[in-house]
């Protein structure tokens, strides 16, 4: 199994940006889609963003659209999310995993490994 460590996350303040990377070891990554999740206290995880195999075609979620921008390396086995203007609300420990499309959206497809420790991210009004 593939073991995901992400790292990059603190505190910011409202309109700040922060680098999220995600490095997996164990096995290569780059077959797969790969994403960013993530869950705020009392909520239940969501999927932030997407982006294919081959660095080429990404999706995110609507409450991060122009603000975040996900992108990869294959040679490094990384995923990065850089976070721009940067609210409250994204408060939130981010995780990566790998992503499936699931007809309405898109879920975690956790057929490669585990969850990680995830970063914390907070954002101060």
């Amino acid at each position: 199994q593939v073991q995901l460590v992400e790292s990059g996350g603190g505190l910011v303040q409202t309109g700040g940006s922060l680098r999220l990377s995600c490095t997996a070891s164990g096995r290569a990554v780059g077959s797969y889609n790969m994403g960013w999740f993530r869950q705020a206290p009392g909520k239940e995880r969501e999927f932030v963003a997407t982006v294919a195999w081959d660095g080429r075609t990404t999706s995110d979620t609507d409450s991060v659209k122009g603000r975040f921008t996900i992108s990869r390396d294959n040679a490094k086995n990384t995923l990065y999310l850089q976070m721009d203007s940067l609210k409250p609300e994204d408060s939130a420990v981010y995780y990566c995993n790998a992503a499936r499309n699931v007809g309405t959206g898109w879920g975690v497809n956790l057929s490669i490994g585990p969850w990680g420790q995830g970063t914390q991210v907070t954002v101060s009004p």
